[in-house]
């Protein structure tokens, strides 16, 4: 990745953390991870306090997204709350250790969990990449890792086209039938 460019939008694999390039991390995991702690502990006052801040933090960001997309012009007016939410939660003393590990967690990504606020098309989850790669791993698991260079590419330039489709609202078939080869022209058709 050493020519990329963009923004990478990512789990929370430490991996990741070593690439120099502006980086989104997916709310979705941390929701996951809130969500499955404060199940285990729903009497943990701390954990309830900092999941509820988070949830009123996000929640008017997806509505935002949902009404107008991923548009900066949109999304900067919550780089407001953010910082409120930060402040907040730099004042906290928590006791728990849940609690603190996640304070410590939402500090440490701080500069990655609201990228998508700073650039335009960056979502807030990487929800739309695992589960386009879902069907690359079905197939390898199929054909039990073995295949050809050249049978891979076509797969994924297919597995893209069908993708594409699907995001579109297009049937796949039709569209291969059609024998255009512009997703959007077909559309329009």
């Amino acid at each position: 990745m050493q020519n990329f460019n963009g923004v990478l939008v990512s789990d929370f694999y430490a991996a990741y953390d070593a690439i120099d390039c502006p980086q989104q991390k997916c709310l979705i995991h941390l929701i996951r991870d809130l969500n499955e702690d404060l199940l285990k502990q729903p009497f943990n006052e701390e954990l309830s306090e900092l999941v509820r801040d988070f949830a009123t933090l996000l929640k008017p960001m997806v509505g935002t997204i949902d009404r107008f997309g991923l548009k900066t012009y949109f999304l900067r007016k919550h780089k407001i709350p953010v910082n409120r939410f930060y402040k907040k939660l730099a004042k906290q003393n928590y006791e728990d250790e849940v609690a603190v590990k996640y304070k410590k967690r939402l500090d440490k990504n701080r500069g990655k969990l609201f990228t998508f606020l700073d650039y335009d098309g960056i979502p807030w989850n990487n929800n739309n990449a695992e589960h386009a790669i879902k069907a690359f791993v079905r197939l390898r698991n199929v054909i039990g890792g073995t295949s050809s260079d050249k049978g891979i590419r076509e797969y994924l330039t297919l597995l893209s086209v069908c993708e594409t489709c699907k995001y579109k609202g297009v049937n796949f078939l039709d569209f291969l039938r059609s024998g255009e080869q512009d997703i959007d022209v077909f559309i329009k058709k």
